[in-house]
């Protein structure tokens, strides 16, 4: 498989002092450098990488880890939203917001914004879309326990803080360079402004 893997590759000087890129000559059966065009190609690489690092017992053991967290985090988010499926989920599952915003008014967006000035980039939002007000949560295997210990208190922080003071969600996030954004316009009506690059590179949004 080597002799058809992106390149350049870095690679070690023969006398060990020093690092040089691969010459296209070194390797010509290789698919050359991946860029955009070339797909999910650089992502592929670094799964099947991810996949030979661990082997099929570490495999297993990363998806055993990835249910737990999951599960782990739906049993304490539970008592601070609604939890739509009680069964065991997977590797991710889904909570939702619709008694929050019956109650407060404070809608998942609001949620999802102010968890950023936590420090916590959000879940994935309104997604799937038969349950309302939802949040798809994935932990995944890599989180410990103490981050998604910390994650859900500021959950908890925050849906405490719709009964309290509302407008704080609404106007969140407060500590960005860029507050809240008309997300429903810029998704229908794009303002884009393209500039043209030197060389051979080709142009690219601001």
């Amino acid at each position: 498989m080597l002799p058809f893997l992106p390149s350049p590759r870095v690679l070690r000087e023969r006398d060990g002092r020093g690092f040089r890129l691969e010459r296209p000559h070194e390797r010509p059966s290789s698919i050359g450098r991946v860029r955009g065009f070339a797909g999910s190609t650089g992502v592929l690489v670094r799964a099947y990488a991810y996949i030979r690092a661990h082997g099929a017992a570490g495999l297993c053991e990363v998806s055993d880890d990835a249910v737990l967290a999951a599960n782990y985090m739906k049993a304490r988010i539970g008592g601070l939203l609604d939890v739509p499926f009680t069964r065991p989920c997977m590797h991710e599952f889904v909570a939702s917001s619709t008694t929050l915003k019956a109650e407060t008014g404070i809608r998942t967006l609001d949620v999802a914004k102010r968890l950023i000035d936590y420090g916590y980039h959000p879940p994935t939002i309104y997604f799937p879309l038969t349950v309302d007000e939802a949040l798809l949560i994935e932990p995944t295997e890599t989180e410990s326990r103490e981050v998604m210990d910390a994650f859900v208190e500021a959950l908890g922080q925050v849906v405490a803080e719709a009964h309290t003071d509302p407008e704080l969600l609404h106007s969140a996030p407060h500590g960005t360079p860029v507050r809240r954004l008309d997300e429903a316009t810029a998704a229908r009506q794009p303002n884009l402004r393209w500039r043209a690059m030197t060389g051979s590179q080709t142009p690219c949004p601001d």
